[in-house]
């Protein structure tokens, strides 16, 4: 293993930001979405997952195709395919689900596959 490999990187250490964090409750810190692990105050050390599968609540009248680009909302603090001014987040999966998520109001809630990559804002 070379000498300066540090961690595998799927949780990383991270200052939570002013208001701190919730454990579960998307954090966007800079370019990157993070799930924090645990709760933490502003200016604490926290885990932050980057990368894996995660349950999440999505816009009601969007239908996920697998595979279709999904965005972080943080405005309405939500997971959205619209671009427009939210972080690029990962990917729609079928996660636990056995089909993708419709379009209907009451269908909030979907899968995403956070990929870790520091995403820009959607145009």
């Amino acid at each position: 293993m070379a000498d300066n490999f540090i961690a595998p990187g799927d949780s990383i250490q991270f200052i939570a930001p002013g208001g701190g964090v919730v454990s579960g409750t998307p954090k966007q810190i800079g370019q990157v979405l993070v799930i924090p692990m645990v709760t933490a105050a502003a200016t604490v050390l926290f885990n932050g997952v980057i990368r894996g599968v995660f349950r999440v609540t999505k816009v009601g009248s969007q239908a996920w195709a697998e595979g279709a680009i999904v965005y972080w909302d943080a405005g309405n603090t939500r997971f959205t395919t619209s671009g427009a001014g939210n972080l690029r987040a990962g990917f729609a999966v079928l996660g636990l689900a056995t089909a993708m998520p419709g379009s209907g109001a009451g269908e909030t809630t979907g899968y995403v596959f956070l990929d870790g990559v520091a995403g820009d804002t959607g145009t």
